[in-house]
């Protein structure tokens, strides 16, 4: 798909249609719908999020329906003078928001800075980007540290750290009848990447829905009706099936370069098991001599046959289009 991203006042990205019909395709009886994406992902992630949510969203857009695709920033989050010009040539003013009349909006998480989410520069941001959704979007998704930033400031509730980094391809079973999840079948292979969770008996005390979640790390998709539909994303529905292994060799890298002191762990039922092998025995290299070096002996790495990492995506994000849509769910 070619990305042209217009110039326009409030257009600030391209249009996606689905893929078997022209892009002039536009008729009368299309309906339109606009999607803000806020990234917020750092640098390393930021190209690969955006082009992971419009691939997403061409792929799952229903046959009568258009999709105009915004994409902003949080100004506040720091970028490499690389990734600044990246944002000014494709990015819109976050204070334009507004004028892009938004049907629904996807908020991404952010690298963490600080211990505390009330800490990092960007909160103030942040919540009153929760606050204007609230009202002025017809459902918005929050993805990962967003979804724990947004509990948090709408309910009080806080995220609990770890002891381990959550990461890899889990199951995860619907657990409630919801217009989201319809027509996918359990289990949901979903992959997660987070250092802390939240305690789904605190979620359903405070009014939210839990939708699916898994039996090794417990919620993973859940909602809350306020004046917008909330939809809350612990995992990475929207992850393809190389994103785990771009962070773990990320961390690894993090790790022989002296910017982590913890070796990080394999991603949970992700690589097959010669790979595996392979892994445990270059950890065991790497804690003994940690050279940067060291990952250019790394070999090829083999991931699962039985991955299925983000089949259910498509799905998920069709059923929330088609929710933008009719308003309740329909196709």
């Amino acid at each position: 798909m070619t990305l042209l991203f217009d110039r326009h006042r409030t257009i600030t990205s391209p249009a996606l249609v689905p893929e078997d019909r022209a892009p002039d395709a536009g008729r009368g009886d299309q309906i339109e719908l606009v999607i803000g994406l806020i990234n917020n992902m750092p640098d390393s992630a930021l190209k690969a999020t955006e082009r992971q949510f419009a691939r997403l969203l061409q792929g799952a857009t229903p046959p009568h329906v258009r999709v105009r695709f915004h994409c902003f920033v949080l100004p506040s989050i720091a970028r490499a003078p690389a990734l600044q010009k990246h944002v000014a040539q494709h990015y819109g003013d976050i204070g334009a928001l507004g004028r892009v009349a938004v049907d629904g909006l996807i908020v991404t998480g952010a690298e963490p800075i600080a211990d505390e989410l009330h800490d990092e520069p960007y909160w103030p941001e942040l919540t009153s980007l929760i606050n204007w959704a609230a009202t002025n979007t017809r459902s918005t998704i929050w993805s990962c540290l967003a979804a724990h930033a947004a509990v948090l400031h709408l309910d009080g509730i806080t995220r609990r750290r770890l002891a381990a980094k959550c990461s890899g391809v889990y199951d995860c079973s619907k657990v409630a009848d919801d217009w989201l999840t319809r027509g996918i079948r359990s289990p949901l292979k979903i992959s997660h990447s987070r250092y802390n969770t939240l305690e789904e008996s605190e979620l359903i005390a405070h009014g939210y829905q839990v939708l699916t979640r898994s039996d090794t790390i417990g919620v993973d998709i859940f909602g809350r009706q306020l004046s917008s539909r909330f939809v809350f994303f612990q995992g990475h529905p929207e992850y393809d099936s190389l994103s785990l292994q771009r962070e773990y060799m990320r961390d690894i890298a993090r790790f022989l370069n002296g910017q982590r002191d913890d070796y990080p762990n394999l991603p949970a039922a992700y690589f097959d098991s010669a790979t595996e092998d392979v892994l445990r025995q270059f950890e065991v290299r790497a804690r003994a001599t940690r050279d940067p070096m060291l990952a250019a002996g790394l070999p090829g790495l083999t991931l699962r046959t039985d991955l299925g990492a983000g089949t259910a995506a498509k799905l998920l994000f069709r059923n929330w289009l088609s929710f933008l849509v009719t308003g309740a769910g329909g196709g």
